[in-house]
């Protein structure tokens, strides 16, 4: 019972804290939240790698910034072996995610400059697969924020819930409160969304910056010894919301925009 009290004066409650928070960080408020596509691309070998990389330079990239989307490129941190690519698509909103979609594949010069990939590729391949994640920013922090040119390294959590109403109500916790205290402590957020479609659901998907590992192990330890988390952790609206916690490091490829 308490918990669908909760539930109900949630809109209202996140809707008076929100803007506070956005008005404090810098964020314009009434924004169109952006919608995020997480590619994940395996390889058997670093050739391939290194083929679909020169594709999203030469063509991807250039045909998505005529359009208005950003991209971020990033390799797992460590040697691994075979390895795995991971981009970062940041659309407005969701209706420029629909156009854009389609208008790639109109774009004469994209194609142009992609027909030696397409070739080269169709028939013996490059990834042997990829997955797609489709994301949409939280009301907290609807517009990524772009990290300091001196980050080195990234943190991609994904946060799986048990049910689709403990996911809202994480959701919920990050936008009236940990995320505030993200910033208080130095995790820096890059972007907040919950998956709308992808492999993990339900689920949400956050990115953090740090210029190295040693700011990162410091300033989570801040954060998991301030009393506010002690606090917030503890309370009953938040009871059962992750179910699991997988955690990623990446660093930034020099073509990256994020």
């Amino acid at each position: 019972m308490k918990r669908r009290n909760f539930l109900k004066g949630s809109a209202v409650l996140a809707g008076a804290t929100v803007s506070g928070q956005l008005a404090a960080n810098g964020t314009p408020l009434n924004s169109e939240k952006e919608i995020y596509e997480w590619r994940v691309y395996h390889f058997k070998n670093g050739g391939q790698k290194n083929k679909v990389g020169r594709f999203y330079q030469e063509a991807l990239i250039p045909a998505m910034n005529e359009n208005g989307v950003r991209v971020g490129a990033f390799g797992e941190y460590g040697l691994t072996d075979p390895p795995t690519v991971y981009y970062l698509l940041v659309y407005p909103s969701m209706a420029e995610y629909s156009r854009v979609k389609k208008a790639v594949w109109k774009n004469e010069s994209f194609l142009k400059q992609a027909t030696n990939y397409f070739e080269d590729t169709a028939e013996s391949g490059t990834y042997s697969r990829f997955e797609t994640y489709l994301l949409e920013a939280f009301d907290a922090i609807p517009q990524l924020r772009q990290p300091d040119e001196g980050r080195g390294l990234f943190e991609l959590r994904t946060y799986e819930s048990n049910n689709e109403e403990a996911c809202q109500r994480k959701i919920n916790m990050f936008n009236k409160e940990e995320l505030a205290l993200f910033d208080q402590v130095g995790l820096h957020a890059t972007f907040f969304g919950e998956i709308l479609a992808g492999p993990q659901m339900p689920a949400l998907v956050y990115m953090l910056w740090f210029k190295d590992m040693e700011e990162r192990e410091a300033n989570w330890k801040r954060f998991v010894s301030s009393p506010e988390w002690k606090t917030m952790s503890q309370k009953p609206e938040y009871a059962h919301t992750v179910s699991v916690v997988n955690k990623e490091f990446l660093i930034p490829f020099d073509y990256s925009q994020i």
